[in-house]
């Protein structure tokens, strides 16, 4: 193939459009595929944390003990419905062995390695797009409602300082200090000095999106229905709005990538781990930073909207519709973290993580054909590593080496 080449990206969230900007930079010609406008499906309505320092696996022993507890308790983080189970079980298979104390070492490095550069991709792009304003960068707090649950994630803090990230912990008097509008219940937390977050997600991927389009980028709104081969490698997109011939193809279409992938031939075991937020207009506090709330599994963030509470997992598939009554437990969990909030109005969400269940995206390049790549699978942190797994896509696409060994991503895994 020659040094540049029409290359189609499909999937025009955070992570895919961070890959067409990037391709679009090295000199190709880049068309984005989605069916709905760039940055307004998943990566709209994430917590808007660019955590860096994040290297923690969902899973892990501790999870399976407390899973029980929450799927019964109606105020709890995890939700599955249960109709999806049979669908929904070899991933939890998955899922369940990867909380090993070997995998997840492994999982917590391969993290934090794909991790250490986020940041400064996310800087570089909205450099270039011009939407600098959007992220701030005044570190991310994590707060504990007792002694208990504080000394029961020391591994956690051990762990990601063992990885090269700073971490602070405090008391409950110096938090009072940094988040004077939280309730008095939370004797410790931990601050991150090295995370940032974005006050608009879907903003911060628009953006990105319509920097792309001035580059001589193209965006097409349709939706993708397969591939055309010749001599058994991709050589066009069928699309609904007709076939469109490419030298080169990126699936980065977050939930709905597994689907494409095996078009392709390949197997990746991918879940939609849906998530819900509700957006406060006018909370009636302010919250300086980011704050992930340990005990309850949820965040708040604010964002130039209002205050953002984002959090629970609900497994129930694609297409289900969803339960506005999970947006409840976010409504109160605030109510008890916030003095004198005001929780009573706001702007509910849901969306599909795609996740798989050792944690780690599907990143590189198909085992099978030469001009096809992967980027998707990132779970929780689509928004953190989005613009630094587009570089790395870049450089497979440009038979440069990325700054990162790609082999733990590899869709080969499964």
């Amino acid at each position: 193939m020659s040094s540049t080449r029409h290359i189609a990206v499909i999937g025009a969230g955070i992570v895919g459009t961070a890959t067409a900007c990037y391709l679009r930079r090295d000199g190709h010609e880049v068309t984005l595929i989605d069916p709905e406008p760039p940055g307004t499906m998943t990566s709209f309505g994430n917590a808007g944390a660019i955590s860096s320092h994040s290297c923690l696996p969902q899973t892990g022993p501790g999870l399976m003990l407390k899973a029980p507890r929450w799927l019964l308790d109606p105020m709890g983080p995890l939700f599955i419905r249960w109709r999806h189970l049979p669908d929904f079980l070899p991933w939890l298979i998955r899922f369940v062995r990867a909380g090993r104390p070997e995998p997840m070492r492994r999982q917590m490095d391969a993290m934090a390695a794909l991790h250490r550069l986020a940041l400064d991709a996310h800087k570089d792009l909205a450099a270039e797009a011009g939407t600098t304003g959007l992220i701030r960068q005044n570190g991310t707090l994590t707060v504990y409602e007792s002694e208990r649950s504080f000394r029961a994630a020391v591994g956690d803090r051990e762990g990601q300082r063992q990885r090269g990230f700073e971490v602070e912990e405090l008391s409950g008097d110096e938090l009072r200090q940094l988040e004077p509008g939280l309730a008095p219940i939370f004797p410790h937390a931990v601050f991150f000095p090295g995370g940032a977050h974005t006050i608009n997600p879907g903003a911060l991927t628009a953006g990105l999106a319509e920097a792309f389009a001035r580059g001589g980028g193209r965006v097409l709104a349709a939706r993708v229905a397969g591939f055309d081969f010749d001599d058994d490698r991709p050589a066009a997109v069928r699309t609904s709005k007709g076939r469109l011939a490419a030298d080169g193809f990126v699936v980065a279409a977050g939930a709905w990538s597994a689907g494409l992938a095996e078009m392709l031939g390949e197997k990746a075991v991918l879940e939609s781990e849906r998530g819900y937020h509700l957006t406060l207009p006018d909370p009636g506090v302010e919250t300086r930073h980011p704050i992930s709330f340990y005990d309850r599994k949820f965040m708040a963030t604010p964002m130039e909207m209002g205050l953002r509470l984002a959090g629970t997992a609900e497994f129930a598939g694609l297409d289900a519709p969803p339960e506005w009554k999970r947006i409840e437990p976010l409504r109160a969990h605030a109510q008890r973290a916030f003095r004198d909030i005001d929780a009573s109005d706001g702007s509910p969400w849901m969306g599909n993580r795609p996740a798989t269940p050792d944690s780690l995206p599907v990143l590189g390049a198909s085992r099978l054909h030469r001009n096809v790549w992967y980027g998707f699978g990132h779970g929780h942190l689509g928004l953190t590593a989005g613009p630094i797994s587009g570089r790395y896509i870049a450089d497979l696409a440009a038979a440069r080496p990325p700054a990162i060994d790609l082999t733990p991503y590899s869709i080969g895994r499964f």
